[in-house]
């Protein structure tokens, strides 16, 4: 790792309602060196977010992902899916229980073998998604990490003991796997009319599950579904989360064929007569709603550090081939259309990177109750940007490389598996027209707030 110096930022900030923010001095660069191929305090800028411990944990995230991952990703993504095994080196490497958010492990580190970086806070996080996302593949980022990112939260922040216990633990060990179940063949972000029904059996001990799931994320090889029911009436207050598990009789599960992230186990699900104990049921009966809103946030949050990063590699592998293809006597990169074409990928990549670190750093000093509301907004909107900078780039990329782009393998395989991939950034986790929608709807209710008050 490069040796840093720090100079406090902000002496004046409080360090008892804010983490202290100090700016990282880098004496060397991290990383290939590719001007903007990374995040800029990477290479020659300071920043106010980031300390020693970030500083060393991104080098160790790179290390496994460059040995573990990136060697195998054209492989995986073509075989559409990953050895499960993975997920234990995963979390053997100090990475895999990053990935649910802070505190370490979503408060169950004291029982792990494998201990979390210094003061873990989401920019540890956000650097597990980044670095993981240069390996070009939202199917092998998906495979190995969006399962567990976006289903095992619920049941660390609203699961009994029971259930973080029995079910956390073995996912925070990669010894399961988990996926979470939303969406319907009937509503998509239209979480509040699901269909998929709970109904408490004559005994009360269990809830019998029938309904049907689909572009379910890792599904086709999870142990655990936390899955969204209906046990009461109509609309948001008859949603209940429960923790399904494969074992039990009723549930299939089969593999769906996609434009893109193949190696993800997209996968539709049916629950037919499925038994589940009232004790895997997630939180109270009929909150379902509000502990989905809640996950929200970070999944979509997790999709922005995701898609922006896919931008950069795809930018990164333009560049790099600007350099080495030559058109009519010159070096691509000396046409000043394709530096147009590079200029304007960077500066909707750092643009949208800046926005953000500063969602991050809300997320790290806001009390979760208050980040809750006030981040939504926002981090609707930025998973807007990142997604449309997202298919910007991949577009421009494949236009540098040409031909090279529209072969699966060879020099343009990054580019070409990316532009697949952008749709499932796009729509997934609220589609771009409901997160605009979102964004501005919650902007007119804290307007009408502020004007109650005049």
């Amino acid at each position: 790792a490069p040796s840093l110096s720090y100079a406090t930022h902000n002496p004046s900030r409080s360090t008892e309602t804010a983490r202290e923010m100090s700016a990282i001095r880098t004496a060397e660069p991290f990383g290939e060196g590719v001007p903007f191929g990374d995040p800029g305090w990477y290479t020659k800028f300071n920043s106010p977010y980031y300390t020693q411990s970030h500083v060393e944990y991104r080098a160790k995230v790179r290390a496994f992902v460059e040995k573990e991952i990136m060697p195998h990703t054209h492989e995986w993504d073509e075989k559409k899916s990953l050895p499960l095994e993975l997920y234990r080196k995963t979390y053997e490497a100090g990475i895999l229980p990053g990935v649910v958010g802070s505190p370490w492990a979503g408060g169950m580190g004291a029982q792990l073998d494998v201990k979390g970086p210094k003061d873990f806070d989401y920019f540890h996080e956000l650097i597990i998604l980044d670095e993981f996302g240069r390996c070009g593949s939202g199917g092998v980022l998906w495979g190995l990490l969006e399962g567990v990112h976006i289903g095992l939260p619920p049941v660390l922040n609203f699961g009994s003991d029971d259930l973080r216990k029995r079910c956390g633990l073995r996912v925070l060990r990669g010894e399961a796997t988990i996926c979470l179940c939303i969406t319907e063949p009937y509503a998509g972000s239209d979480v509040a009319n699901i269909r998929c029904t709970a109904k408490k059996s004559p005994c009360g001990q269990f809830y019998v599950v029938d309904g049907e799931k689909k572009w379910i994320t890792n599904g086709v090889w999870a142990d655990y579904f936390t899955v969204a029911v209906r046990t009461g009436g109509a609309g948001m207050g008859g949603i209940s989360l429960l923790l399904i598990e494969k074992t039990m009789p009723g549930v299939q599960c089969r593999r769906m064929d996609c434009m893109g992230v193949w190696a993800s186990g997209t996968s539709f699900i049916t629950f037919e007569n499925v038994k589940v104990p009232v004790g895997n049921l997630i939180g109270a009966e009929n909150n379902g709603f509000k502990y989905i809103m809640h996950n929200f946030n970070h999944e979509r949050w997790g999709f922005v550090v995701q898609a922006n990063r896919f931008a950069r590699v795809c930018y990164e592998e333009a560049f790099k081939y600007a350099h080495r293809r030559r058109t009519f006597g010159k070096r691509l990169v000396e046409h000043p259309v394709i530096r147009a074409k590079l200029a304007d990928m960077v500066r909707q990549i750092d643009a949208t990177h800046h926005q953000m670190e500063n969602i991050t750093y809300q997320m790290c000093t806001m009390p979760k109750e208050q980040s809750a509301k006030a981040l939504a907004g926002i981090t609707a909107l930025a998973k807007v940007q990142s997604t449309k900078v997202f298919e910007y780039c991949a577009r421009e990329a494949a236009q540098i490389f040409g031909g090279a782009s529209y072969v699966r393998g060879g020099q343009g395989e990054k580019v070409e598996r990316l532009y697949r991939d952008v749709r499932a950034y796009a729509i997934p986790g609220g589609s771009e027209e409901i997160m605009m929608d979102l964004g501005v709807r919650q902007a007119m209710k804290e307007w009408d707030a502020v004007q109650s008050r005049m």
